[in-house]
């Protein structure tokens, strides 16, 4: 009775709580924040200052002071409190236009493969007590997967590899389940580390995330995709003078500085595929491998796993929002598909 009267009142939500980026769904209207995973806080009244793009916008430009968290790392909960806070602010700004002493959705989180029980428990309770009033845990390749509307109840393999901020996800899926699976803490924001090494070491310039971040989404790419190659200037500190600097990067140095990130990401793939059993195999070469996340982007990433692997390798629309679209689906028909969710581990 109480489900009922508290879902009369309050949006049953699903959220992509990632290392970067969360995204929230709400069930009936689709996607509604997208902001990132960053909470700025007064250090000496531990005042929470501001989340998600406000936070961003203090990232390296803040008093001592006040320093902007990111309150998950490599896609689990690093920070309790902050995460807790983090998920009460996106829960009341989807109900920010209801009636306000009643807050109480049903929320399913994604949470990388293979975390530990006590990290799926850090979950659970950060978002109980921002607010909801059940959690239902599902692993991001699964929502990934059928956020790419793929086939994984049949009794067929379904290949997805799930490139986030701070993990990739790779696994094999049938009949619901995870056959074979990888999840690697090698991702988007490994890239942007190996890029800001390289201006550090081979180009004697020290620059902050953002702009490593920039020079990734620009010209960053797995394979050469152009005739004539790119370049761009970045602009940080000169580690021998300690000036002001701005030197030119080119696409082939960013490549050259995110190839290791990027050679294993595609042997988790590989490693993924021997792991798996023949028949499922087989399903590979009809069904091709499909990437997801913000980090499948990265250009003509697709082109090298292919070659790789000798398999078919396409993008799923929007990537970058597969996961959080398969918490959706799940919220949308959540009896149907309960198959799917982890078993709680409140009292475990």
């Amino acid at each position: 009775m109480f489900n009922r009267f508290f879902g009369r009142f309050s949006h049953d939500i699903g959220i992509d709580l990632g290392t970067a980026n969360t995204l929230v769904y709400v069930r009936g209207k689709g996607i509604v924040i997208n902001e990132p995973s960053v909470v700025a806080v007064n250090q000496l009244t531990k005042q929470v200052l501001a989340i998600g793009e406000e936070a961003r916008k203090m990232v390296g430009r803040t008093p001592a002071h006040i320093v902007a968290i990111r309150p998950l790392v490599d896609g689990v909960v690093s920070d309790f409190e902050v995460t807790e806070q983090m998920l009460k602010y996106f829960i009341g700004k989807v109900h920010e236009s209801d009636f306000a002493l009643i807050r109480r959705p049903r929320v399913v989180v994604g949470i990388p493969y293979g975390v530990t029980e006590v990290e799926r428990r850090a979950v659970e309770e950060a978002a109980l007590n921002a607010g909801a009033r059940e959690v239902y845990l599902i692993e991001e390749p699964v929502a990934a997967a059928i956020g790419a509307q793929l086939a994984i109840q049949e009794a067929a393999g379904s290949f997805i590899v799930d490139i986030g901020g701070g993990t990739t996800e790779v696994a094999m899926l049938s009949l619901g389940g995870i056959v074979a699976s990888q999840s690697l803490r090698i991702a988007g924001d490994e890239m942007t580390e190996n890029i800001k090494e390289f201006a550090r070491e081979e180009l004697k310039l020290l620059i902050g995330d953002r702009m490593a971040e920039e020079v990734k989404v620009t010209i960053g790419s797995a394979l050469p995709y152009r005739d004539k190659g790119e370049s761009m200037p970045i602009r940080g500190r000169d580690l021998v003078t300690g000036l002001p600097k701005q030197v030119m990067i080119t696409d082939e140095q960013a490549r050259v500085a995110m190839r290791k990130s990027v050679n294993a990401i595609v042997a988790a793939i590989k490693a993924t595929i021997e792991a798996t059993p023949p028949e499922l195999v087989a399903d590979i070469i009809d069904r091709g491998i499909v990437l997801a996340g913000g980090g499948a982007l990265l250009r003509r990433l697709d082109r090298l796993i292919s070659e790789a692997t000798a398999t078919r390798v396409v993008i799923a629309d929007d990537p970058l929002t597969c996961v959080v679209r398969g918490t959706g689906v799940v919220l949308e028909d959540i009896d149907e598909l309960r198959g799917v969710l982890l078993p709680s581990q409140r009292g475990a």
